[in-house]
This record gives structure tokens, sequence and C-alpha cells, in this order.
């Protein structure tokens, strides 16, 4: 996939999520309060979809309209941060920017507030439109059009773009909305949900059968090759004008939050086609990537390691499902923490395990529900501890720590010290052995605050890892 384009264009949006806790009923009106803890702002729409592209190492050129205001900044800025984005923005006074913001509490999602204008685009800004559309076509593999049904994907806005991609021979992956599919006429793919097909067909979607009748009306009405069905918990069908049906079984091991799911479907599946894959492997990768979204908080998307790591989940060792990325580290724990999970945090190099190692651990599992591990990487070790160390290599260390039952993740971080790794996790509780003082603890003072905890673990004493090399070598 990287080395993959594809051109990303329809209804952006900024997701908001608000996270607090609720333990009182407001006195005003029989309504919860919410007490605010922290959020977090994403791109939503069609900007989920790039962000999915971009995870999975290709690149992903937005075309869509905003308006001048605060939240365009900050989707430009979101744009901006994430590697792999480009950014063909086209700015709209007359036009508010689409914002989604929902309240979470202990878990549950309490509310959602839209601000948006979905009226259809006119005017100038419509062909700025067209002619930002036009400038990037010619550089990249596959279109994706995400219709949200605020106005930027009118049926003739849409009918234009079909037509000119499918002029350059670009394949064309449409997001449909709305009951009139008349205007996704000759796209190569279109995704609708079991929802969506049953309002456009007027038909039942319950049964296979069903889904199957509904989905081959559309190919021949209106011109398509493939529809791709998503069925939430029945996983997907696939029904194309040659080869036929195909039902493809779910792939979701936990489903926390389905927010985005359909966009990781779509990025996906348009990026397998942009590098080469046919569309019936392309919509196995979108099923098994749909099942890792769904696990995730809020709008996400998935990576390409995380793509690798589902497809070969049945051969993985449990304990090797416990390294990863800073990235994926802090996805999972705003899951836990979602949960009301409690997050610990401890860090070292760890070479040559020893019982000191595993009473440390041991101690930082008993002031939490669930431990991540910060590693220090081969060239820390070194800086740290000398040219001769580590003994063992960092995936070496890792492993073995992800065998032992206190530990829920390990995470490798390349700095001499985890207080990048602390900024991004923000554990609420930092343990560390006996042998620093509080004050001598890197990232002490951010856990405290934030309201966090330090805790120093008593040691076990006679056991250090540079003793046991000094013995092995007759030192």
């Amino acid at each position: 996939m990287p080395g993959a384009r594809v051109l990303c264009c329809g209804d952006l949006m900024l997701d908001r999520f608000v996270y607090g806790a609720v333990d009182r009923v407001s006195p005003e009106a029989p309504i919860p309060i919410v007490r605010v803890d922290r959020e977090a702002s994403m791109l939503g729409g069609v900007g989920n979809v790039a962000r999915n592209v971009a995870g999975l190492g290709a690149r992903a050129d937005i075309v869509a309209m905003v308006g001048s205001d605060a939240a365009a900044d900050r989707i430009q800025s979101l744009i901006e941060a994430e590697p792999g984005l480009q950014s063909h923005l086209v700015h709209n006074a007359a036009r508010r920017t689409s914002v989604k913001t929902r309240y979470v509490a202990n878990g549950q999602q309490l509310l959602r507030a839209d601000e948006e204008h979905q009226s259809p685009i006119t005017g100038d800004a419509r062909e700025q439109l067209f002619d930002t559309f036009a400038a990037r076509l010619p550089d990249c593999d596959v279109v994706v059009l995400s219709d949200y049904a605020k106005g930027v994907l009118p049926a003739d806005v849409l009918v234009t773009f079909i037509d000119q991609a499918r002029a350059a021979g670009k394949p064309v992956v449409a997001d449909p909305k709305g009951r009139d599919f008349a205007r996704y006429r000759g796209a190569t793919l279109l995704t609708p949900n079991r929802k969506e097909l049953a309002a456009a067909t007027g038909r039942a979607c319950g049964s296979d059968k069903d889904v199957e009748s509904a989905a081959g009306d559309l190919l021949t009405t209106f011109g398509l090759e493939t529809v791709l069905v998503t069925r939430s918990e029945q996983g997907m069908t696939l029904v194309r004008r040659v080869e036929g049906v195909r039902h493809i079984p779910s792939q979701a091991r936990e489903v926390f939050d389905v927010s985005g799911a359909g966009d990781t479907v779509v990025a996906v599946a348009a990026t397998a086609i942009a590098a080469g894959a046919d569309v019936a492997a392309a919509a196995e990768l979108a099923n098994v990537a749909g099942g890792v979204v769904v696990g995730k908080v809020g709008t996400a998307a998935v990576t390409a390691s995380e793509l690798r790591d589902s497809l070969y989940v049945d051969d993985l060792l449990a304990n090797e499902s416990k390294i990863v990325s800073p990235r994926e580290a802090a996805d999972q724990v705003d899951r836990w923490r979602a949960r009301g999970k409690r997050v610990g945090f401890t860090n070292g190099c760890f070479d040559l395990i020893h019982p000191g190692h595993v009473s440390l651990l041991r101690q930082s599992k008993a002031t939490c529900d669930c431990l991540v591990v910060g590693l220090n990487s081969d060239d820390s070790v070194s800086r740290l501890k000398g040219a001769d160390r580590p003994v063992q290599s960092e995936m070496a260390r890792a492993t073995v720590l992800a065998s032992l039952q206190p530990v829920d993740l390990v995470v490798i971080f390349a700095q001499d010290t985890p207080i990048e790794l602390i900024e991004t996790l923000r554990p609420d509780v930092l343990v560390k052995g006996a042998d620093y003082t509080v004050d001598e603890v890197v990232g002490a003072d951010v856990v405290q605050g934030y309201g966090g905890q330090v805790v120093l673990a008593d040691l076990a004493d006679g056991y250090s890892t540079t003793g046991t090399i000094a013995k092995m070598s007759g030192g």
C-alpha cells in the first residue's frame, strides 16, 4: 500500500469528543451533569477516510469544503499534523464548517451536538471545488467519494466527479447516503450499509437472500460494477456483476465504538484497489480492518501494523500481541480508561530479567488495573549502560516482559528517558524503584500535575543485571 495515491472528496467535518464523569443530576432539570476531564478533536467524514488511508502508508489528498471559522483552522492543523495527508480545501465564508460534538461519560455517550450547513453548494465555491478536483485527479490511483449529505456532494457534483474519474481511467469507490442511488451511477464500488440498502431499494434486507437480491437490483438499475454491503455483526456481502455473491463473516473480536467504522471500510477497500488488489481481496481486507476499528475509542483509524496483526492473529502468540507502538498503546489506554480502568506505568532496560525485576512488576500491577511497561531501545540502553549493553536485543527483552503475568503492554522507546511516552499515555500511577526519590523520578511532575500518583516500589535485595553479568564473565 505505500506508494498508493487516493483522492478523497466529500463532506469534511470536525469530530469533537468531550470526556468526563457523571456523579449527580442537575437541580435545574432532570439531566446529568458531566464533570469534564478532557477533550479531543479528530478529522471526521471524508477526513477520517483520509486518516485511515494515511495510516496504511498511502497518500491521501483531501478535496473538500470548509467555512472560514475556527473549526476550519482546527481541521487544517489536524491535516498538517498527520503524515501522508495533503490538504486541498475550498473555503466558503457563506457556510459553517460541520462539527459533531460527542459527550461521553463513564464509558457511555450521553449526547451528540451537531453544527452544520446542509444546503447544496452553489456559485463560485462550487466551481472552485470542480477545479480543485480536476487538478488533483491525474495524480491519483483511485477516487473516494464520501457522501454525508451535508451538501458538498449533491447529485450534479457526484455525476460530474464520477464521469470525470471514469473518463480518466480511475476507479471510483462511493460511500452513499440517502435514497436516490441514481447519482452514484457508474461507480466502481458502492459501500452501503444494510439500512441504506433497504432505503434505496425499498426492500427488506434481513437475510442473506434479501441482501443479495437488493444489491443485485442496484447493479442492474444503476450501472454499478460491485456493491459491498456492510452488515454489522453479520459481516459483509460482496455482490459483483460477473463473479456473483460472496458473504464475508465478521472479524470483530470486541465492539466498543462503531464511530467511523464505515470510513475505515471505505478507506481500506479503496487503498487496496489503488495498490493493485482485486475487489474481492480489497473487501476481505476492509472487513478485517472494520473488525479492528470498532474496538477503538472515538472516530478511529486503523494502522498497517494492526491490519497485519489481525490478518495473522490466529498465528500470533498472545504475549507478542502485547508489544505495541506508542500510538497503539495510546489507543489501548483510551479503551481501558473508557471502561473505568486505572492505568499504571513503569519503565526500565530489563536486560536479563531477575527476581528484582519481577518484584517491581508485581508491585506495579498491584497499584493499577492495567500495567504498561516502557522499555528502553537497544540504542538508548547502550547510551545509558555502555557499549557492551544490552546483552539481549530489544525484541528479546520485550518478548520476555510480555510473557509475564503482571504486564499488559510493552512499549519500546528510543529516548534516554520515557518522558514523551508518559506525556502521551498520561498514566494514573507512575511506579519506580525505591532507590529513587519522588523528585528524581522522570515524569513525576507531569503525572502529579494532572492528579496522578507516584509510587516507589520496595527493592528486592541482592539482584542486579550488572552483578549477574559480572558473575557470568568471572568478575
